[in-house]
């Protein structure tokens, strides 16, 4: 399991992750008001404003204080630097 940094410690599977999308357009704040609304929205801004918006194949959306940018670029580093299991 590859676990992406989205700010403030907080992680989430990068397997379960089908977008990273700013807030800029009307649709993404439909969304984030959509999943407020249904309780699955999982805020992990911290009170910073939101830059990114991370949506699950579970239906949540987690919200970012991190730019899309960097949200995709620590997940193109995660690919580089799999875990070993040792020992076996």
């Amino acid at each position: 399991m590859k676990l992406i940094n989205v700010g403030f410690g907080n992680a989430v599977n990068a397997d379960r992750v089908i977008a990273v999308v700013s807030t800029d357009s009307a649709p993404v704040k439909r969304i984030i008001a959509n999943a407020k609304e249904k309780q699955m929205l999982i805020d992990a801004t911290q009170g910073r404003k939101t830059h990114a918006v991370l949506i699950m194949d579970s239906d949540h959306v987690v919200s970012s204080y991190l730019k899309a940018e960097t949200i995709l670029s620590r997940t193109e580093n995660s690919d580089e630097t799999e875990d070993t299991v040792y020992g076996e």
